[in-house]
């Protein structure tokens, strides 16, 4: 070649090795991402006939039965129960203006309910949407799901079998649909629409027999579609449930998907039999004669000798059981512990073996007493087989406690439930002994938390922690008052007789000396019980005791302060000084409230105590406390005919339930001069 120019050399190979090779990358990424494609959409749509090779998730009491059914929960009490598909599917899509729309969703799925005891009833199970598939979630009556309105975000679809009147629940057999919170935005008694006349017709949720259920979510339409009906019948033309709802407000833009049941008191098993579920499409139908059932028919009848054999075989049997169960029974009621008692059939309270309940204390060790008192001990105990941990209270015939007082306690709080009263597990008689199982709270009662050595010593409450406690105590005594079918009197309120559980809620106990009465109707009750220092002083006088009395109790059980000191301090408003000094950040206004409310919760005159409700209301803000006189207790009101209305004994006066409207305020008159109004 000439000077000054530069060679270029070709190698036509090698050019060739690199294109083919930058092919076949090429040819690889694209039968990656065709494949990552598949398992996507593989995993949006499954179906699957029973749960012998389904992929998901067990957690807490649910397991896969060896016929393939997928249990949630078995029938014993206190349990919790979760399945999930094992990954988060997503349930959010970006539309071309940048926003995301929750996607279009259909499953269908085929479940059953079994009570323990059918004539009572079960708590049901929910199909679910979650954040997580670990729930932070109690064994009770919330079908597993959490009851911490302030942080839960969820979907439901419940199908409930108790009424729960803290939830809001219509009856003891609907279906309805749950937005980040237990109490349905809608619930329609269970019921399917056959196509012929277009008529309701009812489904028992809890008769154990296998019900099929769809759930259709139409994103363009944001309508939710819930229908139901018994399992082997056709798809209903019309749904029981069609709600407007944009999901994408409601959902993350991943969730797992799947079921949830607990037990609380009342057992049940709760068996899910098939399951389908598609995105952006069409779950597929599941043909019920390919799910596992409990009962499952035979193909083939038997020949005649065996059949005949067989049925001799069976009777035999069942005689030889029957005989086993009369020796049992008779052995017991020679024990004396399985006497069944007239209200244990009305109220339907578990009664446990006392052989297990000695076997949970270790023998009602002194390792395990937890406290004692006039009507006997308390005793820590764990149940065998459910790894319950419970407080025993072994109540003595001798003591001031006796079988009246007992009665009492069992047919108060076997009928209750609200999260701020402590639950009842059930009860056991023992010849002369008796015993009530409860929730065990390991930070002891409100008086221990305060002043004694509890395992809490040295650690001081926060103001908030404190404010959340009383809250707490008057939101229970409002159940009590007036969200019962009927209302309740406790007679005891005190701060031994509150509970605190590990997140310092408070739970109201004891209702040993409690009363029940309708509405409508006056206390009868004529002679005095309680304890002293919390009796109101009209008690002395009348015998009876109403809700009126229970708010003397609270004011009383506020026990920050002595009521005398306050008063005093309230006169010289100097009323904050009553503080706790080692009570530090603590929010004056509430702090101020919550002693000028306890004063007039303990006034000696209980046509001036506010109803528990003004109470709860005034704590969340919702009502305005006005300036009160120097001193509230010592001023004599000059006719009772001109405020008697405003905060009289509502206990007494079914008229008093009704709250006035926005528009009119209460008032009432204390002393010569001062007018104070709510």
């Amino acid at each position: 070649m000439e000077a000054g120019h530069h060679s270029i050399k070709i190698y036509p190979r090698k050019t060739n090795h690199l294109i083919l090779n930058s092919a076949m990358e090429a040819l690889g990424l694209l039968f990656h991402l065709l494949l990552l494609g598949l398992l996507v959409h593989a995993e949006l749509n499954f179906t699957y006939k029973g749960f012998l090779k389904a992929n998901v998730t067990t957690e807490g009491a649910s397991f896969i039965k060896s016929d393939g059914i997928l249990a949630l929960t078995n029938d014993s009490v206190r349990l919790i129960g979760h399945s999930f598909y094992p990954s988060p599917i997503r349930f959010k899509k970006s539309n071309p203006n940048r926003t995301e729309a929750a996607v279009t969703f259909s499953t269908n799925f085929v479940f059953s309910i079994s009570p323990k005891y059918p004539e009572i009833g079960g708590h049901g199970l929910a199909f679910v949407l979650m954040p997580t598939e670990k729930l932070k979630s109690l064994p009770n009556q919330y079908l597993g799901l959490p009851n911490d309105t302030d942080n839960a975000r969820f979907f439901a679809v419940e199908f409930d079998v108790v009424q729960n009147v803290e939830l809001q629940d219509i009856n003891d057999n609907h279906v309805g649909i749950d937005i980040s919170s237990l109490i349905s935005n809608i619930s329609e008694p269970a019921a399917y629409y056959s196509s012929n006349d277009n008529r309701s017709n009812s489904v028992a949720l809890k008769s154990g027999e296998p019900i099929q259920a769809w759930i259709d979510y139409d994103s363009n339409k944001m309508l939710m579609n819930v229908s139901i009906s018994p399992c082997g019948t056709l798809r209903p033309h019309r749904p029981l449930i069609s709600f407007p709802i944009d999901l994408s407000l409601v959902l993350d833009e991943y969730m797992y998907v799947g079921f949830s049941a607990s037990t609380g008191l009342l057992a049940a098993l709760h068996y899910v039999h098939g399951w389908s579920f598609s995105i952006e499409g069409r779950a597929q139908d599941l043909d019920p004669r390919k799910l596992p059932f409990l009962n499952s028919k035979p193909n083939k009848l038997m020949h005649s000798k065996g059949f005949a054999v067989g049925i001799t075989l069976a009777s035999i049997t069942l005689i030889f059981l029957a005989i086993i169960g009369v020796i049992q029974i008779i052995f017991r009621i020679r024990d004396g512990d399985e006497i069944m008692e007239d209200w244990e059939i009305e109220y339907r309270v578990h009664r446990f073996n006392y052989s297990e309940l000695f076997s949970a204390t270790r023998g009602f060790g002194e390792k395990n007493l937890v406290s004692s008192g006039g009507f006997g001990r308390v005793y820590r105990g764990v149940i065998r087989g459910t790894g319950l941990e419970v407080a025993v209270k072994r109540v003595y015939s001798g003591s001031r406690q006796g079988m009246r007082e007992f009665v009492a306690e069992i047919t108060s709080v076997g009928r209750l439930r609200h999260r701020n009263l402590v639950h009842l597990h059930g009860w056991c008689r023992k010849q002369n002994e008796l015993l009530l199982v409860y929730d065990y709270f390991p930070n002891g009662s409100l008086d221990k938390l305060l002043y004694e050595d509890g395992p809490l010593k040295g650690k001081n409450l926060t103001w908030d922690q404190r404010y959340k406690i009383l809250t707490g105590i008057a939101h229970a005594l409002l159940y009590l008052h007036e969200n019962c079918n009927q209302r309740v009197v406790h007679r005891d309120v005190k701060p031994s007789n509150v509970l605190i559980d590990e997140d310092l809620n408070a739970k109201l106990g004891d209702f040993g000396l409690a009363r029940t009465y309708e509405h409508n109707n006056d206390p009868q009750t004529t002679h005095i019980v309680g304890t002293l220092g919390y009796l109101a002083p009209e008690l002395t006088r009348t015998g009876k005791a109403t809700t009126s009395t229970d708010v003397y109790g609270y004011g009383g059980a506020d026990e920050l302060v002595l009521v005398d000191w306050v008063r005093e301090l309230h006169s010289r408003r100097e009323i904050t000084r009553a503080i706790d000094p080692t009570l530090k950040n603590y929010h004056s206004g509430e702090a101020q409230l919550v002693l000028t409310l306890g004063l007039l919760c303990c006034h000696p005159h209980p046509d001036y105590r506010p109803t528990m409700r003004r109470v709860v209301q005034l704590l969340l803000g919702d009502a305005t406390l006005p300036p009160l006189p120097h001193d509230i207790h010592m001023e004599v009101p000059i006719a009772i005919t001109e405020y008697s209305d405003t905060f009289g004994d509502d206990s007494d006066n079914p008229s008093s339930q009704k709250m006035p409207s926005s528009s009119s305020k209460n008032s009432w008159t204390i002393g010569h001069t001062t007018r104070v109004t709510f």
